[in-house]
């Protein structure tokens, strides 16, 4: 699930680099996206890494499962430096240590155990949770640059941890008729779409971690204090401060990768289709010229 999403990030990451930019709330920017081979790639490798997390949750906590997607950003610097020539700084190799140690602390913290299902009010707790969702969403897509990836990577991550509350209860039923006819099927699918088209706008605006990382963070905590609270996740006993320490020492080495995985691919493909606009203007005649 790490790598998938590793890989997917940075797939995704980089058609909406070639992307035009869009400040409005637009779903067609999904379709626009999905013209691109490089995208269409990084979302299969994205639905890979949603299945296999599904699958997670139907024993496993969702501290766990939401704090190992966070880590896919470890998997996304890493491709980056191979395959893109980043930069790795010295203090990107001990974040990235921290990332991995901190998912290792969780592992031996986490109690594997089945959900508790949401009631009637949880449900419609999740209904009220797109509304809160898409309103802001509507005025942070006129942010530009660095603050603007910021915030519409955060409403990605509310919209994906949302999901992931409904999918911890949705994998533990039993049939396959319970599975479809289960209104948190629908609810799942609702804001995977809502995360999915918010984490593309966000790419477009900053680098890759920036949105990547502001996804995670905001998705990370309200999911495991959800699951904790009112799924029955557990954390095995005397443990707890080896939960406690791995999920801040995780989103932490999250939020510090945003610093220093500059520059980013974002900015070298800006900068090509910059060139190529240049040459094909001064290839370009003027009009009324012989």
């Amino acid at each position: 699930m790490i790598v998938s999403y590793g890989i997917a990030n940075l797939l995704q990451s980089v058609a909406a680099a070639r992307t035009t930019v869009h400040h409005t709330f637009d779903p067609g920017l999904l379709l626009r996206l999905a013209s691109h081979r490089t995208y269409l790639v990084g979302l299969t490798c994205q639905f890979l890494g949603f299945a296999l997390a599904f699958l997670a949750r139907r024993d496993l906590p969702l501290f766990l499962v939401q704090a190992s997607v966070a880590a896919g950003l470890g998997v996304t610097a890493l491709l980056g430096v191979l395959l893109l020539k980043w930069k790795l700084p010295a203090a990107e190799v001990w974040l990235l240590t921290l990332l991995f140690g901190g998912i290792a602390g969780l592992v031996m913290a986490a109690q594997p155990a089945p959900s508790k299902q949401l009631g009637t009010v949880g449900m419609i707790a999740l209904v009220v949770a797109l509304g809160v969702i898409g309103v802001p969403s509507f005025f942070a897509v006129r942010l530009r640059g660095a603050p603007g990836s910021v915030a519409l990577g955060s409403l990605a991550g509310m919209a994906f941890s949302a999901a992931a509350v409904a999918a911890r209860p949705l994998a533990s039923v039993d049939s396959w008729t319970a599975f479809v006819g289960n209104p948190l099927l629908w609810l799942l699918i609702a804001h995977s779409i809502v995360g999915q088209l918010l984490l593309g706008l966000a790419m477009q605006r900053g680098s890759t971690t920036a949105a990547v990382a502001a996804m995670d963070a905001a998705g990370a905590v309200p999911a495991a204090i959800i699951g904790l609270l009112f799924l029955g996740d557990r954390i095995m006993p005397g443990r707890e401060w080896l939960a406690g320490a791995g999920f801040v020492v995780t989103l932490a080495a999250v939020i510090g990768l945003t610093r220093y995985a500059e520059p980013q691919h974002h900015h070298t493909v800006a900068e090509r289709w910059r060139r190529l606009r240049t040459r094909e203007e001064t290839a370009t005649p003027p009009t009324g010229s012989v």
